[in-house]
């Protein structure tokens, strides 16, 4: 549906590109300077939708810890069962809600309304007893959000800029896991009996009712895409598309020629998305302690209250830590190295708590264990990046990916089942060993994408002519 049919939008597209890039322009400066401010200012608001997506997901496994299993009669694998259920709600409607989002073009539409749905299931499960039936749905509506969001920030910013701005969206991951315990151990230790209902219920009450309230705003302040966001200039629109263009990822003037289902086509057929999302399925397993947090928090043998406050500090270094790494990875040009480190310090809380049940080494590997959820964020960015030339490819290959990645968390949901624990040494096994398989994988995709650049230098250096030298300067960030 992308179409550019103002001549006066497409006459500054053309005095812009005019403009040479390795020429100092203090005017395009500027403007460039001034939309990505204004640009981060809006954006930013996805740092709280992320974090209430998260909350309303995860906050099941905070009303675990305060009579949610025996007020609903749950027994053995049944919690685990709960939890993983979700994830086939959200597998089945990841790629179909990307390529309606790439078809419509209307993130600041269909983005709001995926929470107005999530944050009224989250509400209702307070109510309804069928638990089971309640998360398959929960599932189900939260599935176009995250691809979504990505896929938003992919068609505004260049790939150097990228890793940080998926970094500082997904920090509501972080966040929630930090914000959401500090706020469950308030609601779990004041709410216990209001109105009749368990502290649990108004867990939900109160957590969804904000993602509501919350959603109704953000209908006003997301942008949509370059081509068709209201609030910028037709210089600010102009100099979005050309930065992209300039970037690689396609010229202005084809902007949309790619159908959705075209992009579907491609990202199926492509061998490199498939080995992306199966991989990125085995870096999930080896993540899949963040659901079971507050229970190995728990293990250190503190009360509820102090167990939901010990949860908070890991997520805060977590999120520190994925600012500094991404940083660096879009600075430097970086992807898998920065993603290998993260996955370093995940083995090695792994080792550490498989070691001993020592309190303090066990809370130190919390820590550490947080950190390994930052690699994620540089995948997410890599894999943009990769297939950054054709949107409607893009948009599917990332929903793709995340949700044959979401497979590892239903298999995450049975790595933790209560009679491992409290040392839970078994399933920290299953995690190194998830984690090794996923960094050998990526590892292969970095030599295989430093050898087709590798190729594409060969080609430039073979040419003559400017302009096929800019047809194949396309280099991939490994």
């Amino acid at each position: 549906m992308s179409t550019l049919s103002d001549p006066t939008e497409v006459d500054a597209i053309d005095t812009i590109n005019d403009l040479p890039t390795d020429v100092p322009c203090h005017a395009r400066d500027n403007l460039e300077r001034k939309l990505l401010r204004k640009l981060d200012l809006r954006m930013s608001i996805l740092v709280i939708l992320q974090t209430l997506n998260l909350i309303d997901r995860s906050n099941i496994s905070n009303a675990r810890l305060q009579g949610f299993e025996k007020d609903l009669h749950l027994h053995g694998q049944q919690y685990a069962t709960t939890l993983s259920i979700l994830y086939v709600g959200y597998i089945i409607m990841q790629v179909p809600g990307n390529m309606f989002l790439h078809w419509l073009e209307k993130p600041s539409i269909i983005l709001p309304c995926c929470m107005i749905v999530w944050g009224t299931i989250s509400v209702l499960t307070g109510f309804y007893t069928g638990i089971v039936v309640a998360r398959f749905f929960l599932g189900f509506a939260e599935a176009p959000f995250f691809p979504g969001i990505i896929f938003l920030v992919s068609k505004w910013y260049k790939r150097d800029e990228l890793a940080l701005r998926i970094a500082l969206v997904s920090s509501g991951g972080f966040l929630s896991s930090a914000f959401g315990s500090l706020l469950a151990s308030a609601i779990l230790h004041d709410m216990q009996g209001k109105l009749g209902q368990a502290a649990w219920r108004w867990l939900f009450f109160i957590e969804g009712g904000m993602t509501i309230l919350v959603a109704i705003c953000t209908i006003f302040i997301l942008p949509n895409f370059p081509h068709n966001t209201r609030w910028i200039t037709p210089e600010e629109r102009a100099l979005a598309i050309s930065r992209l263009a300039n970037d690689g990822h396609g010229k202005a003037d084809e902007l949309g020629k790619q159908t959705t289902m075209q992009g579907l086509q491609d990202a199926v057929s492509d061998w490199k998305v498939w080995w992306f999302a199966v991989a990125a399925m085995f870096q999930i397993v080896g993540q899949s302690f963040s659901a079971y947090f507050p229970t190995l928090c728990a293990t250190l043998g503190y009360d509820t209250t102090v167990t939901l406050l010990l949860c908070a500090p890991p997520w805060v270094l977590a999120g520190i830590v994925a600012f500094t790494l991404t940083w660096y990875s879009d600075k430097k040009h970086r992807r898998y190295k920065c993603f290998v480190v993260a996955n370093a310090f995940g083995t090695l809380a792994f080792i550490m708590s498989i070691s001993t049940m020592n309190k303090a080494t066990r809370y130190i590997s919390l820590f550490l264990m947080a950190q390994s959820g930052t690699g994620y964020l540089v995948l997410l960015g890599w894999i943009s990046n990769t297939f950054a030339r054709e949107p409607a490819k893009r948009a599917v290959a990332i929903a793709l990916m995340h949700s044959m990645g979401q497979i590892g968390n239903i298999i995450g949901s049975y790595v933790w089942p209560s009679n491992w624990g409290p040392t839970y040494r078994y399933s920290y096994a299953i995690c190194i060993t998830a984690l090794a398989v996923s960094t050998g994988m990526f590892g292969g995709m970095y030599l295989y994408l430093k050898h087709l650049n590798g190729q594409i230098e060969r080609n430039e250096r073979d040419v003559k002519d400017i302009t096929e030298i800019r047809e194949i300067s396309f280099k991939y960030l490994v």
